[in-house]
């Protein structure tokens, strides 16, 4: 059996727990032996992204020690996939220690999650169960810097009464880009608002992307705005499951979780 490490990222650590459930929930259910490393910190795309390269020093060492003995590395999220990916490398070399450069390079590969559904286990009907129209945000990371392509929406499509609709200016960013939200806020605001716009325009219940930092943006814009309009991350969709009722159940008693369109998310304030 395939063992993979969980990195389950900081913001989804904090804030958005889910995540990480419904990720463990959906590669157990196709056969993958899942591990939760309790070493695991920070990536250190805080610090790269914003040129304290010295700073990530200790955080990519953290990650090689913590995910050491896999087979390889599973993240919902592209933006710290293609962190741990592209930028650990460039951090290993400045610091100039044989060990850690040497360690990075024998690390297990890092995969955003669609990736390894698509690429590894070759699975696109992942047996998932959602009647709900939905539209799908591409996130800058996992488009640019990873190039996952159409593999998220080849997922969604597959699922079991799951209406896609194509979201107008898809490849557009949605104006949070991490510290660029706090130091160009009302830029990235107007970005946001041009999302929200076109996710409205499709008439989806749900706007799906594979980055919780993401979703918590635009989610805020769309629960501001009262659109009615929820967010979910891929995982959390993929994981649904057909509601099983037995013969003694009333009709529509269902007693498998996820077939609802969750509540609003508490956005921060």
């Amino acid at each position: 059996m395939t063992r993979v490490g969980l990195m389950v990222t900081c913001i989804n650590d904090a804030l958005f727990p889910d995540t990480g459930k419904a990720v463990v929930t959906l590669l157990r259910r196709l056969g993958v032996e899942v591990e939760f490393p309790a070493a695991q910190t920070c990536c250190g795309q805080p610090m790269t992204n914003t040129g304290y390269l010295d700073e990530a020093v200790p955080l990519v060492r953290n990650h090689v020690d913590a995910f050491s003995g896999c087979d390889a590395i599973i993240a919902p999220s592209g933006s710290c996939a293609g962190s741990v990916r592209h930028q650990h490398g460039m951090v290993a070399q400045r610091s100039g220690d044989p060990g850690l450069i040497r360690g990075v390079a024998q690390a297990p590969p890092v995969y955003e999650l669609s990736e390894y559904l698509v690429d590894v286990l070759g699975a696109e009907d992942v047996g998932a169960y959602f009647p709900h129209r939905v539209t799908y945000h591409p996130t800058c990371h996992s488009l640019r810097m990873l190039g996952v392509g159409d593999r998220p929406t080849r997922l969604l499509r597959a699922v079991r009464g799951l209406t896609l609709a194509e979201l107008p200016g898809a490849a557009e960013c949605c104006g949070f880009g991490g510290t660029f939200a706090v130091k160009n806020a009302e830029t990235s605001i107007a970005m946001g608002n041009d999302k929200a716009r076109h996710v409205q325009e499709t008439g989806a219940e749900v706007l799906v992307a594979g980055d919780n930092s993401c979703l918590m943006h635009v989610g805020g814009l769309l629960s501001r705005q009262r659109s009615g309009v929820r967010v979910m991350h891929l995982a959390e969709v993929l994981a649904q499951t057909e509601p099983v009722i037995s013969s003694g159940d009333r009709a529509g008693d269902a007693r498998s979780a996820g077939t609802a369109v969750p509540q609003k998310r508490e956005q921060l304030r």
